[in-house]
């Protein structure tokens, strides 16, 4: 929202040095869909729930997708019936599809994508859509690139013997080539594709200028640790969420990836998914940096998953007992509180709506009440280090806080951290915190680039709190 705040009111891609970081179709979206509004980011109180109708938007617009894309690979409404369900109840999918995430718009530009290619006859018109809405997921996100495989071996198996077959397979890349060439023509242009001297050394930054090739480099060199290792997002966040989920769409991914192999020319719907699936799997567990919010597009991939093995499992079933079977086992998902999704036993011992069904669970209020009581006690010319999600809030809506910036800039962009605070915890007058953004300073601390900061958050006295589920928000003042 930052950056979308930037397009609408700066022009720029960026209110700092834009570093390609990320390519920038995601919040252009957001900038356009912000623009037209009447208030444009504080229509809906405030930029982060402005960002939120869209969420909700592309999540319908993705259900709709989803339902099409299984009910066409399979053939069935019960597959595609099962798929929606998971997609729309899995405690997973509703934490984090109401978020405003680049994630949640990528995967949605990948459903148009396959479902365009899954048409009753693969035509010119829908070959260049199709490879349209890859090339816009593609530089809404990169890792959308972990989804080109499946969809060319789907393209080639949809033309295979076809008269369009020439056209489509010549128009397809061209179109996917269309938004990434123009992305790639942006950085041409201001001389920023290459490191000056074509120096790629990952200790030693070109100081002269940005570069997209020396980012991508550095982004691929970045490493973590395991998925599977000890403190990571599968253990801590996910599986507390939806270990259920993550269970059978593990086992249905395996399942579609067996059946559609041994039997590839009968079974494409399975091995598509199947392949699909473990593609973005295989990107999770790489072994680069890992944020919490990176499962959200396996979320649709492991729901077609067990939509479609749900459907081949079932067909030698009758067709009142292929209804009422997986009925029965959704309402138990749905009641029993062992499972967590619509009902829990909470911390009294007592059954309860789950946290992501709760009506009294406004995190979104958690943050205005953050704000507020920084406009009433921060005075405005404050040195700020906070979460990105306030950014827009406090320098959007007056009286504006020109010095506070995310701990992304503070730790990485060379204008906020040597010039304004000099790297020095000192210069810092207040943190502004919450659980997550903990987490992410310590996973982004693999050079130190965090220490100063950190060292900051030591000397710093808490002077506010609030939390609510497992949101914990926190003011610090420094010295």
């Amino acid at each position: 929202m930052q950056r979308a705040w930037s397009l609408v009111r700066q022009n720029r891609l960026s209110p700092y040095t834009y570093d390609y970081d990320h390519a920038p179709g995601g919040w252009i979206q957001l900038a356009g869909f912000a623009f037209p509004l009447p208030n444009q980011f504080e229509t809906f109180g405030n930029a982060v729930n402005t960002g939120r109708l869209l969420m909700l938007i592309v999540h319908l617009l993705s259900v709709v997708l989803l339902f099409e894309i299984v009910r066409r690979l399979s053939g069935s409404v019960l597959a595609a019936s099962v798929a929606a369900f998971f997609y729309n109840v899995s405690p997973l999918a509703v934490y984090f599809q109401r978020q405003v995430l680049l994630d949640n718009l990528m995967t949605f530009w990948v459903l148009l994508s396959l479902y365009l290619l899954l048409g009753r006859e693969m035509r010119i018109r829908q070959a260049l859509g199709a490879g349209a809405a890859l090339g816009i997921a593609l530089i809404t996100k990169e890792n959308a690139l972990f989804f080109v495989p499946a969809l060319v071996y789907l393209l080639h198996r949809r033309v295979r013997g076809s008269t369009q077959r020439r056209f489509a397979t010549s128009l397809w890349p061209f179109a996917v080539a269309i938004p990434v060439g123009a992305y790639l023509l942006y950085a041409v242009l201001k001389n920023e594709l290459l490191p000056s001297g074509l120096d790629f050394d990952l200790n030693n930054p070109p100081a002269d200028h940005v570069s997209l090739l020396y980012t991508l480099w550095w982004q691929v060199n970045r490493s973590q640790g395991s998925l599977l290792g000890e403190g990571s997002f599968l253990y801590t966040s996910w599986i507390e969420k939806d270990g259920l989920f993550l269970l059978l769409g593990l086992l249905a991914m395996s399942a579609c990836l067996y059946w559609g192999f041994r039997d590839r020319q009968r079974n494409l719907a399975l091995l598509v998914v199947g392949t699909l699936s473990v593609a973005y799997t295989f990107y999770l567990m790489r072994g680069s940096v890992l944020l919490d919010f990176y499962v959200a597009p396996v979320i649709p991939l492991f729901a077609m998953s067990i939509g479609m093995v749900t459907d081949r499992l079932l067909r030698r079933l009758g067709p009142l007992l292929r209804i009422a079977l997986p009925a029965a086992v959704g309402a138990v998902v749905l009641l029993a509180p062992a499972t967590d999704y619509l009902l829990t036993v909470n911390t009294e011992g007592r059954v309860a709506l789950a946290d992501q069904y709760h009506p009294k669970l406004n995190l979104t209020r958690l943050q205005e009440q953050q704000v507020d009581w920084i406009r009433e006690n921060v005075p405005s010319d404050a040195r700020i280090i906070m979460d990105d999600d306030l950014w827009s809030e406090l320098h959007d809506v007056p009286p504006f806080y020109p010095f506070a910036h995310s701990h992304w800039n503070a730790a990485a962009d060379p204008d906020v951290r040597d010039k304004l605070f000099g790297k020095n915890w000192k210069n810092v007058d207040y943190i502004v915190v919450s659980n997550q953004m903990r987490r992410a300073m310590e996973l982004n601390n693999g050079d130190g680039r965090e220490d100063w900061i950190m060292t900051a958050l030591k000397n710093a006295k808490k002077v506010w709190e609030t939390k609510q589920g497992d949101i914990n928000l926190q003011v610090y003042r420094v010295g």
